[in-house]
């Protein structure tokens, strides 16, 4: 069994990406996705990314009231991610709820996803776990790393790459609204989270995930009832070939932990697929939007920013505050916030250090970034109307927006701030006039009837023209007599 030194990344995967049944479920059109593949800084600007993209995610609507949104970020390649989006889907969108009224039994439900999701992956490589066997009898035993690649080349080659397959995890955030209520499951460290307002119109961040990492002493409590080194985890900052404590996938930290020294002395397997779940929430007014990102979209702003946890997910609420009331859909907030996020950290990096506390950057790289956004009653006053067959006059009335105010940490939102851009779409059905009013308020705007000024000089044009009439040399056709 390899250790983690020779589980290398290829240059290329050999995975394909296939359509997805899926593609095919109704999109649920009160969300939106924002994404930027991973990159590696270059002094010279160029766009250089380290592997595939690994992210994947789902936003649909079951029935009329049944919505399901997960998001799955990979490691080693994005197959385990993959598997795991379809077969989620198939576990809970297939009747799996029917007849499901308590938030215990819906909580079931999503456990059983979770647990099933696992095994049919763990079941699905168990070629690759027989052939990787074979292989390795193939390698006479006593030999180093460096003799065997010496004497066995290609054995070694294909022994690698099917090491990064069966290296492949990923982790899971799923959120579904059922019943009006909203749960929330996940195993790693892609987070969710609800912002909602106070009975002070102030609006809040909670997160309802769980980071499932070296920085979480449950997990690490957890670790320690297993029989490891807690203190000797924490100085090699990884589990095995990874960082979460929890995930889907990844055989060599499920069925082969014993193959690595921080591992080996569990009781147990030490990385589960357990989620941890939350739910349910009565999704009333006061819920606004709901947030599910990828590790990179938070770790590439902490980083930044040098900030805790808690600082960063309402710096993301207050990004996306700000692109609602300036994007017309939800993918283009999701990919606004995304976009603010990557250029912040890129800067941070090219100029050397992180502002305020003079915290530095130490790799030149971010990885994946995936941010999914539902909304549930936060306005969006320059939202994309449906077209009409009528010729539609804008006459906008704006008035003066309250400042978005950070009081003790939260997002100081109040309701009225909330709904103080107002928006009035007139159809005229009257006229075929296509002018706009746009412009009114600005200060003179010229009349629709009056004639333009011309802008462009022609007179050297025709200057020219009469002196080569007089010499002779016009080119036939050119007579400006008539």
């Amino acid at each position: 069994m390899p250790t983690r030194r020779e589980i290398t990344r290829p240059t290329h995967s050999s995975y394909q990406e296939a359509h997805s049944w899926t593609d095919d479920l109704p999109v649920c059109k009160l969300s939106g996705v924002g994404y930027s593949t991973n990159q590696i800084y270059r002094e010279d600007g160029y766009r250089q990314e380290e592997h595939q993209f690994e992210d994947c995610s789902f936003h649909c609507q079951v029935d009329k009231t049944t919505f399901l949104y997960g998001l799955f970020d990979g490691h080693e390649g994005v197959q385990a991610a993959t598997f795991a989006l379809q077969r989620m889907a198939a576990e809970l969108v297939l009747g799996q709820l029917t007849g499901k009224t308590t938030d215990e039994e819906v909580k079931e439900v999503l456990r059983q996803a979770f647990i099933s999701v696992e095994k049919g992956y763990l079941d699905s490589i168990d070629d690759r776990l027989a052939e990787q066997t074979s292989l390795q009898y193939d390698i006479p035993d006593g030999l180093t790393a460096f003799e065997a690649y010496q004497k066995f080349p290609h054995v070694v080659d294909k022994l690698n790459a099917l090491n990064y397959e069966l290296s492949s995890g990923t982790t899971a955030v799923v959120s579904l609204i059922y019943g009006g209520q909203l749960y929330v499951a996940n195993v790693g460290d892609s987070r969710a989270l609800l912002c909602r307002t106070d009975p002070n119109g102030v609006l809040t961040v909670v997160q309802l995930s769980v980071d499932h990492d070296l920085r979480n002493e449950d997990e690490l409590l957890r670790l320690s009832q297993l029989g490891l080194d807690v203190e000797k985890i924490r100085q090699g900052s990884r589990l095995g070939n990874q960082e979460k404590t929890r995930c889907l996938g990844n055989y060599f930290v499920k069925g082969g932990y014993k193959e690595f020294e921080e591992l080996a002395a569990a009781t147990a397997e030490p990385i589960i697929a357990e989620p941890e779940i939350h739910g349910g929430i009565v999704l009333d007014d006061s819920c606004r939007f709901l947030l599910l990102m990828s590790d990179g979209l938070y770790k590439s702003l902490q980083e930044a920013r040098g900030r805790p946890t808690e600082q960063v997910n309402k710096e993301i609420a207050h990004m996306t505050v700000e692109q609602f009331r300036e994007q017309s859909t939800l993918t283009g907030v999701a990919q606004a916030v995304v976009d603010k996020v990557v250029r912040i950290h890129h800067d941070v990096y090219m100029n050397g250090s992180a502002a305020n506390n003079g915290h530095s950057i130490v790799a030149g790289k971010r990885d994946d970034i995936t941010l999914l956004v539902r909304n549930f009653n936060y306005p969006m006053p320059n939202a994309l109307n449906s077209p009409t067959n009528a010729v539609v006059r804008f006459n906008p009335e704006v008035r003066a927006l309250s400042p978005t105010v950070w009081a003790g940490g939260d997002i100081s939102t109040s309701e009225n701030s909330m709904t103080d851009i107002t928006t009035t779409n007139t159809t005229d059905t009257s006229t075929t006039d296509s002018s706009s009013d746009i412009f009114s308020g600005r200060g003179h705007v010229a009349e629709q009837n009056k004639k333009v000024e011309p802008y462009v000089d022609f007179s050297e044009y025709y200057r020219n023209v009469e002196k080569m009439r007089l010499e002779g040399t016009l080119p036939p056709g050119i007579d400006f007599s008539c």
